[in-house]
């Protein structure tokens, strides 16, 4: 089983521990079009609210979108509560609730949206550390989100531990923190229009309990 393979784990969540009702996503949108003044075509919202084309910074630059304006935009149209009734478990995510060792999660969901997430999926004593990015943490691929949750773990790359998530960014940060990094890809690759490359790339967590650790193979 590759959860013995590791020493310690480190999760994304946003679309790899949970996801969103997309009747929320696409109202969420709505809202930040009226400020921008423009619309989003369901594409875009999908690209944008998954990061399937990766860093949404360049995706947005590309579409003539200012990044700050969007991401302000984005935060006032975002409910907490709303989000947190919206969001539900994927089906083998209690796969992070059987790991006994710790586990801790990196994620882009900002505090003030996560939390309550935690609270109402009650999730929140399946980690021991949760590290929430921000400008001053950094964001991933870089490390440094990743160095601070295994800080607060009291591990580090020596010990020998794995970073799970749905986007190149999640796996981008594993390799450059010194993690393996497994890729859950919950898209259809045509969707995302590329591959993500991981040490596993996996379609659920499922496939992880019968695999055999890559130090064995």
């Amino acid at each position: 089983m590759v959860a013995h393979a590791y020493d310690f784990w480190l999760f994304d969540l946003d679309g790899t521990l949970v996801d969103v009702d997309p009747d929320y996503a696409d109202a969420v949108f709505d809202r930040v079009g009226d400020r921008l003044g423009r619309s989003f075509s369901d594409r875009e919202v999908e690209v944008l609210w998954h990061g399937l084309s990766g860093e949404r910074t360049p995706q947005l630059r590309e579409w003539g979108i200012d990044p700050e304006t969007f991401w302000a935009a984005l935060h006032e149209a975002e409910d907490p509560e709303a989000r947190a009734e919206a969001t539900f478990l994927h089906d083998d995510a209690d796969f992070v609730a059987e790991l006994d060792r710790p586990v801790g999660l990196v994620t882009h969901c900002q505090e003030y949206l996560m939390e309550p997430v935690l609270d109402r999926l009650d999730i929140r004593d399946w980690f021991d550390t949760v590290v929430s990015c921000t400008h001053d943490v950094g964001w991933k691929p870089d490390p440094a989100p990743v160095y601070l949750a295994m800080s607060d773990l009291g591990v580090d790359s020596d010990a020998g531990g794995v970073l799970a998530g749905d986007g190149p960014n999640d796996i981008g940060a594993a390799w450059n923190a010194g993690l393996d990094g497994i890729h859950v890809e919950r898209h259809d690759p045509s969707r995302r229009g590329r591959c993500v490359l991981g040490d596993y790339r996996v379609r659920s967590f499922d496939e992880l309990r019968a695999a055999r650790p890559a130090a064995s193979d």
